[in-house]
C-alpha cells in the first residue's frame, strides 16, 4: 500500500514543479514585456488609393497602421509594406508623443524598412538585433505590437519553421523568414519577434490567412537579413510600387525592349517622385492580377536596362546602392508610347 502513496507523492511533486516552472516563465515574460514595451512604436501613415465607383475612378487619401521598434534615438525598423508608398509617416510612442519620420530604406521582398525620426526621441529605449542564425525550431518567442491599433499587446508561441532564400546576390530578391504560431494580426506588421532574452530575432511581416485574422501561421523577416539589407547594402528608398512586365505581358504594353517596371504608385516627395516619375490612374485586371495602368514604365536606371535576368537585377541593385540621396540619377521611362529621360546630375 505504501508504493502507490509514494507514486502519488512523486506525481504531486512533479506537478508542482511544472506549475512552478510555468509561473516562473510567465513572470519572466511579463518582466521582459515591461522592459521592451517602451521601445515599441505605432506607425501611422497616409497614402494615395484609387477608388472606383461605377464608371468613375478617383484618388483619395487613406490611413495606414503598423508597428515598429527603436534601434537608436532616431532610427526605427518596421515592415516595408507599411511605409513603401506612404506620403506621410508619423511615429507614436507609448507615452503618446508623436514624431514625424521619413523612410530611409525599404526592401519589398524581404519586407523590411528603416525610418529616421525628424528629431531624436528623448530618453529612447532601444532594442538589439540578435543573431537569427542561432534560432532553433521549437524555441519560445514572443511578439509585441499594436494589432488593430488597440494599443500595445503581447502574444507568445514557438518557432515552427525557418524559410531561407538568401543565397542570391541580388538584394531585391533575398529573403529569410521565421515562421511562428504566435498570434499576429493587422497592425502587428513591423513589430519585433523576440527571443526569451528580449532580443529581436525577426521583424513581423504577415500572416497566412483566409479570413483576414490570425489562423495559426505568421512570418517575420529574420534579424540577420534585416541587418544585411538595411545596414550593409543601404539601398535608398525610392517611394514606388513597381510590377515587372515580362514576356507576353510586356508585348501587350508594346515596350521597346523585352522587360520593364510598371509604376503603380509613386510618393511625390520620394527620390523617384521628385525626379518626375508618374504613376497610374486606371485599374485593370490582367491574367487575374489587378494592375494600375496609365503611369510610366521604367526601362533603365543609370544606363542599366531592366531585364528579367539575375545579372540585370544585380546590376540595378548595385546602381541603387547609393550613400547619398543627391547622387546622380538617370531613369529612362516609357510614357505614352515614347521614351522619356528623367534625371539629375
Amino acid at each position: 500500500m505504501r508504493k502507490p502513496k509514494a507514486m502519488i507523492r512523486k506525481g504531486i511533486l512533479l506537478l508542482s514543479l511544472i506549475l512552478l516552472n510555468a509561473s516562473v516563465k510567465a513572470q519572466s515574460l511579463s518582466e521582459l514585456y515591461e522592459k521592451v514595451n517602451p521601445a515599441i512604436v505605432v506607425i501611422l501613415t497616409e497614402q494615395k488609393e484609387l477608388v472606383s465607383s461605377g464608371k468613375m475612378t478617383q484618388t483619395v487619401t487613406s490611413g495606414g497602421l503598423g508597428s515598429g521598434f527603436m534601434i537608436s534615438d532616431t532610427q526605427i525598423v518596421t515592415a516595408a509594406h507599411v511605409v513603401q508608398v506612404a506620403e506621410k509617416v508619423n511615429v507614436q510612442f507609448l507615452d503618446g508623443e508623436i514624431i514625424p519620420a521619413k523612410v530611409i530604406s525599404a526592401y519589398a521582398t524581404a519586407d523590411v524598412a528603416l525610418l529616421e525620426l525628424i528629431w531624436p526621441r528623448k530618453n529612447a529605449v532601444t532594442l538589439k538585433l540578435a543573431d537569427s542564425d542561432a534560432v532553433k525550431v521549437g524555441e519560445s518567442v514572443f511578439v509585441v505590437g499594436a494589432p488593430y491599433g488597440l494599443g500595445h499587446s503581447l502574444s507568445s508561441g514557438y518557432v515552427s519553421g525557418i524559410i531561407r532564400d538568401k543565397e542570391d546576390k541580388n538584394p531585391f530578391t533575398n529573403s529569410e523568414y521565421i515562421q511562428t504560431d504566435a498570434a499576429i494580426n493587422t497592425g502587428n506588421s513591423g513589430g519585433p519577434m523576440m527571443n526569451m532574452k528580449g532580443e529581436v530575432i525577426g521583424v513581423v511581416s504577415n500572416i497566412l490567412t483566409q479570413s483576414g485574422g490570425f489562423q495559426g501561421i505568421g512570418f517575420a523577416s529574420s534579424s540577420n537579413i534585416t541587418k544585411e539589407l538595411l545596414f550593409e547594402k543601404k539601398i535608398i528608398w525610392n517611394g514606388t510600387d513597381l510590377i515587372p512586365l515580362t514576356g507576353k505581358v510586356a508585348q501587350i504594353f508594346n515596350l521597346p525592349q523585352e522587360s520593364g517596371l510598371l509604376v503603380q504608385r509613386v510618393v511625390k516627395l520620394s527620390p523617384f517622385g521628385v525626379l518626375g516619375i508618374e504613376d497610374g490612374d486606371v485599374e485593370m485586371t490582367l491574367n487575374g492580377e489587378k494592375l494600375i495602368v496609365g503611369g510610366d514604365i521604367i526601362l533603365s536606371i543609370n544606363g542599366v536596362k531592366f531585364e528579367s535576368t539575375d545579372e540585370s537585377l544585380v546590376n540595378i541593385a548595385k546602381v541603387m546602392e547609393r550613400k547619398s540621396e543627391n547622387a546622380p540619377l538617370e531613369i529612362v521611362v516609357f510614357r505614352a508610347g515614347k521614351k522619356v529621360t528623367l534625371g539629375r546630375k
